[in-house]
């Protein structure tokens, strides 16, 4: 880079004037001195009070920065609502309407100017927004949603000129809000469930008698919805509506109702001292259930660490328990002409059953739902996930053509949703079974990036530090997906990963209670088994070594270590598959 640049990641808008050319042409001088009204007027100022920069006037266009990505779409929306209230009964072909489009990215600063793909994509967003509407790209809409007022309609991934990989795009405009679902604080009538399964988190209440803690309760409430909006399966209902009710004592089910949720989290906050008691439950709006309740307690030792602990915890806890709710439900409801949607969900919930028939069926289920949508992001890659685990643990028999088919699969996932900490987590696992480890672990840590609540992504870079021989990282990464979701669905697989990771370690005895704990939870696969088998022999215990081989050959009759070997294709150390093979065949696991 030439002297005296630099470079920083910035919020960019770009704005411009729709039918600048027949403005001009009509009346030249009247619409140069409205434009230069707009500009003094609304335009700048609001720049200013929204913390940005003016960049550079392009004739009928604007470039600016902002430091927050939530200023630059208030700035955005703001403009745009002020703009058609000016417009308001002026005829239609003397009106001024904008098109904004806002991105963030790395941005190469000179002097006053700025440059870089970053500002390039800003401006292609803004060629094809709306006339008086916004459109942003899919990272803006990850850090805005749920905290700008409006909902974002998803426009899909989009090919854009001279922009070699397509974006994905999210529009709003006042046509299209007309037809979403409102975020409004107090609607009139109760707002129709959407499709994904609605969450709204009311505000914490301060419980402290003091209300300079107020802070703590609110903050903890906006860092929990924050976070779980990052499950993109989620609806999460806007901070701007769930805040309104604060300080009411409203009947559970009519706010839900009114605001549109199928799950509320309420909790409060309480400071004696330096300790500090947090209470959360989650709530069945449906059915009135309590579908799930904790407290914590904490030191006060550094109150912001203490509130991301708590908020990364109670959300690690409240999505597994949603999604599993949820499943049931889809899976209790009649049966019709299945949807994309409805053939993801009923895949997804046949792949929680871990078993050899739920899998062949969420694979058929996923594969529907790809066919049916295309551009369903999440169709593809949980299908790509169901491929690698039928080959790990059924009837699958593991090879190459099968292991492009899920890498194509889960690729084209992260091309239409690549602000997903699922897909990220997905693809990387698809990566650890074709033992490309290295990059495995850079879409292991994309994914904890995106979400760091999401406990499948610390046991997945577990996996792979494993393999790559890490085994220190790796155990870190275990505890962590343990501590932060002890009720999710694959936890008997957190537990059965790490045992593996022992017994590479020679910690035998570490292995075995790893195992022990992964065994006593149902559906636990026979991996579990296997592992406590090689811990036992190592052990030098001969008789409880003869008895988990009963209970082994009892669950996979199957299983012999040429079996074994098979399985663990996606091991590469010579190393680790000899202690694991040579542990079987002296437990007595048959050879073929």
């Amino acid at each position: 880079m030439a002297e005296g640049t630099q470079r920083r990641l910035a919020a960019i808008v770009s704005a411009d004037v729709v039918g600048y050319s027949r403005l001009m042409g009509v009346d030249e001088a009247g619409t140069h001195a409205r434009l230069q009204a707009r500009f003094g007027e609304l335009l700048q100022p609001k720049i200013i009070e929204h913390r940005g920069r003016l960049v550079k006037l392009m004739g009928d266009g604007l470039l600016a920065e902002f430091p927050s990505v939530i200023d630059a779409v208030n700035w955005s929306l703001e403009v745009q609502a002020k703009v058609a209230e000016l417009d308001t009964g002026t005829a239609a072909d003397e009106r001024i309407g904008y098109r904004v489009g806002v991105n963030l990215g790395d941005i190469i600063v000179d002097g006053d100017d700025i440059f870089g793909d970053g500002v390039n994509v800003a401006a292609r967003l803004q060629e094809i927004s709306e006339t008086g509407g916004v459109c942003i790209s899919d990272k803006v809409h990850t850090e805005v949603r749920g905290k700008v007022g409006v909902e974002f309609a998803d426009g899909g991934v989009q090919a854009v000129k001279n922009i070699t990989e397509p974006v994905h795009v999210w529009r709003w405009s006042p046509n299209l809000q007309a037809t979403a679902k409102p975020v409004v604080a107090r609607p009139d009538e109760p707002l129709p469930l959407p499709d994904k399964p609605s969450i709204a988190v009311l505000p914490f209440d301060n419980m402290s008698g003091d209300p300079e803690q107020e802070y703590f309760s609110d903050g903890l409430t906006e860092d929990i919805i924050t976070a779980l909006s990052k499950h993109h399966w989620l609806e999460v209902v806007a901070r701007n509506t769930t805040f309104a009710y604060k300080g009411q004592s409203s009947d559970i089910r009519q706010l839900a109702e009114a605001i549109g949720a199928d799950y509320v989290v309420e909790g409060s906050v309480r400071r004696a001292g330096q300790r500090i008691r947090v209470t959360a439950q989650l709530i069945d709006v449906r059915t009135g259930n309590h579908v799930w309740a904790e407290h914590y307690d904490r030191k006060l030792e550094d109150i912001f660490d203490v509130q991301d602990e708590i908020t990364e915890t109670i959300v690690g806890r409240v999505e597994p328990e949603i999604g599993s709710a949820y499943r049931q439900k889809v899976q209790r409801a009649p049966r019709r002409d299945l949807h994309a949607w409805d053939s993801y969900h009923l895949g997804v919930a046949n792949f929680y059953k871990f078993t050899a028939e739920g899998n062949q069926e969420a694979q058929r289920l996923l594969r529907r739902s790809r066919e049916l949508d295309p551009s369903f992001a999440e169709a593809h890659a949980w299908s790509a996930w169901a491929i690698i685990l039928g080959m790990v643990y059924w009837d699958t028999e593991p090879s190459p053509s099968l292991l492009d088919e899920a890498l194509a699969a889960a690729q084209l996932a992260l091309a239409l949703d690549g602000q997903s900490a699922i897909i990220h987590n997905i693809l990387g696992r698809v990566q650890l079974a074709r033992r490309e480890y290295r990059s495995a672990m850079a879409h292991e840590e994309a994914a904890i990036r995106l979400n760091p609540a999401f406990a499948p992504a610390y046991c997945a870079l577990g996996d792979s530090l494993a393999y790559e021989g890490r085994y220190e990282e790796a155990v870190a990464q275990f505890e962590k997906a343990v501590e932060i979701s002890p009720n999710h669905p694959q936890l008997w697989a957190f537990l059965s990963y790490g045992a593996l990771v022992f017994l590479f370690k020679h910690e035998y005895e570490k292995a075995l209670d790893w195992a022990e704990r992964a065994n006593d939870i149902p559906n636990c696969q026979y991996w579990a088994m296997a592992h406590a088998v090689v811990a036992l022999n190592y052990l030098d215990r001969p008789e409880e070594t003869r008895r988990m081989v009963e209970r082994l050959l009892a669950e996979q009759p199957a299983f012999t270590r040429a079996f074994a070997e098979r399985k663990l294709f996606y091991l590469k150390r010579p190393e680790q598959l000899a202690l694991y093979l040579d542990g079987l065949v002296q437990a007595g696991v048959p050879e073929e």
